[in-house]
């Protein structure tokens, strides 16, 4: 049976995850991960994508992105994702493929899971081992929201400008939200969906999207279907 191809919603921000085949890592210097955000540029221009946010790990990407179409996102990342394994092949003296089967991509109700969402991918580098404070993650986009660079690649989605009326405001509220961190519950529900790739958000929400989109959004409850009663 075909699979359906990967939901993909206009306007409405998607948690993207794509890891190396077996677990092998995808970047193995810094200038591979510099590599891979150009083309990142590159293609989100082309194809009509908003980056809000990034990290790189070195054996997983993981991104936060708005596409204009229907067809933007799934693009971007088969060109990026070709674009990428042919320099990283041709640098390193490989063959073969780089990721670990199809990407996953969990639809995101922006009221609720578009800032802890920017949150998960800040703080994937502390959970990782990889670094004690954020701010000291040079591969993230964490710089640029907390006022340490500016990168032309991100797209700060609107509730970013609402933390605040100044750049300074906003840099510190932000600031505040990495610091405070996610909690229990909001970090199993980002994990759990980028795990499965269903779409997070309220029963509203889910329901609303499932309306549109004509797909089932969230998993079915356990247990047979209930049986209609006899006349």
């Amino acid at each position: 049976m075909a699979r359906l191809p990967r939901l993909s919603v206009p306007g409405y921000p998607h948690l993207v995850q794509q890891r190396g085949h077996n677990g092998q890592p995808v970047f193995l210097s810094d200038a591979d991960r510099q590599r891979w955000l150009e083309l990142l540029q590159a293609q989100a221009a082309a194809q009509g994508v908003a980056v809000h946010a990034y990290v790189l790990l070195d054996d997983t990407v993981r991104l936060l992105l708005t596409p204009a179409t229907a067809e933007g996102l799934p693009a971007l990342m088969q060109a990026l994702g070709r674009s990428y394994v042919r320099y990283f092949n041709d640098r390193h003296g490989r063959r073969g493929t780089l990721w670990e089967g199809r990407y996953r991509s969990v639809l995101l109700e922006p009221q609720a899971y578009l800032l802890p969402a920017m949150v998960y991918l800040d703080t994937a580098p502390l959970r990782a081992g990889l670094a004690a404070q954020a701010g000291a993650y040079r591969w993230s986009s964490h710089g640029h929201y907390a006022g340490a660079r500016t990168e032309r690649l991100l797209t700060p989605h609107a509730l970013y400008w609402e933390l605040g009326n100044t750049p300074f405001a906003r840099e510190a509220a932000y600031q505040r939200l990495v610091e405070e961190g996610l909690t229990a519950a909001q970090l199993q529900a980002l994990q759990q969906a980028a795990r499965h790739g269903w779409a997070l958000g309220s029963p509203d929400f889910l329901e609303a999207m499932e309306r549109q989109t004509g797909r089932r959004l969230r998993k079915a409850r356990a247990g047979r279907p209930r049986r209609a009663a006899a006349v």
